[in-house]
């Protein structure tokens, strides 16, 4: 069964934040600001106001792509959200998103609590559904809030994440040919990118809400967003390229048949240092929306192909009318999900503000 992305939107929050200005985490040294601009690509990010969610993002983003696309929300077999910064623990954003656009009773509706490999998980749970029969459309959500969950004087995280939030349609369509999927986990490595407090393990106390500062002279609470940074980059350097190998060896395709590898926007020096180990121009490795939004977790492949490649796959460039593109999201799991797909034109790619 053919089965393709028709159009995505991805909304950041209006609020801009440079990296100048967090001089300050950095001892005012400008020299530090300008080597991460070089190395990492780090410009600016986008960071959502306290009144603002990720559920206010998505449902926007879900509103612009169904009006651009001439689709009712009566006509969503599913929806599918990838989030770990929802609204509340229970109900799912899922369901509130369900609710807010008044969609079918007949339109399941549930959560992914992944983080930045959610984007491809929930792609495939979508192409699963509807190849086996039972959905024609579903609607996939994908985005999070973490600058609240970094520590303003965590130099080891407050000046990458951004927050986002996306809407993509997934739908039967006869022109999209064969999609691959390969998915991974791996547990023992949990611990590297981790938010300790806030669950059911370890609630939030006085005793969580304390600061504490490493070797490093990072301060951070347990109710912060920790990241052993080394470990998450020998991992990504390790995996991704192996496993997108393997998935276009299990798709009998060369890397030279694909058009685009988007990659997660962790930043500029994880992401060409990954296309440098598979040997691919890197002019296929689209990085420049992580200058622009941060690491915006599950939402930065769809803010990428919205950033980066809209005119080219929204078929406003002369050129092919289909493209071969590899996404591969990775991180907090430690999880990856990579897939090949071969996307016709678009009848949406697009990137906003939003409006209050």
């Amino acid at each position: 069964m053919d089965i393709s992305l028709s159009g995505s939107v991805t909304v950041v929050p209006p609020k801009v934040r440079s990296i100048e200005e967090d001089v300050d985490l950095f001892g005012g040294n400008i020299r530090q600001i300008e080597r991460l601009k070089k190395t990492l690509g780090l410009n600016e990010r986008r960071i959502a106001s306290n009144e603002l969610t990720n559920l206010d993002l998505c449902e926007q983003a879900a509103q612009v792509l169904l009006e651009q696309l001439n689709i009712q929300s009566s006509d969503l077999d599913g929806i599918i959200y990838v989030t770990q910064t929802p609204d509340h623990s229970q109900p799912s954003n899922a369901a509130l998103l369900h609710g807010r656009l008044a969609c079918s009773t007949e339109c399941a509706a549930l959560d992914i609590g992944l983080g930045c490999s959610g984007f491809v998980y929930a792609l495939w749970l979508a192409y699963s559904i509807i190849a086996n029969g039972s959905s024609q459309r579903v609607l996939v959500l994908a985005g999070d809030t973490l600058s609240r969950l970094v520590h303003p004087k965590d130099r080891a995280t407050a000046s990458l994440f951004g927050d986002a939030g996306s809407a993509t349609m997934v739908e039967k369509r006869s022109e999209a040919g064969a999609s691959w999927f390969r998915l991974g986990t791996d547990g023992r490595g949990a611990d590297s990118l981790i938010v300790p407090a806030g669950g059911a393990r370890l609630p939030f106390s006085e005793e969580t809400a304390v600061e504490t500062s490493d070797a490093d002279g990072n301060i951070r609470t347990k109710e912060n967003l920790f990241m052993d940074g080394s470990e998450v980059f020998n991992f990504s350097i390790e995996v991704v390229p192996r496993e997108i190998e393997a998935l276009l060896s299990d798709a009998g395709a060369s890397k030279d048949a694909v058009d685009y590898f988007v990659l997660h926007q962790a930043n500029r020096y994880m992401v060409h240092n990954i296309g440098k180990r598979l040997r691919v121009d890197l002019e296929r490795c689209p990085v420049d929306s992580f200058g622009a939004f941060g690491n915006v977790s599950s939402a930065s492949i769809p803010g990428a192909l919205a950033y980066e490649l809209a005119d080219v796959l929204s078929g406003k460039c002369e050129g092919k009318s289909s493209h071969q593109v590899v996404l591969s999201g990775f991180g907090v799991g430690l999880s990856w999900g990579t897939c090949l797909l071969n996307i016709p034109h678009l009848g949406c790619l697009e990137w906003r503000a939003y409006k209050a």
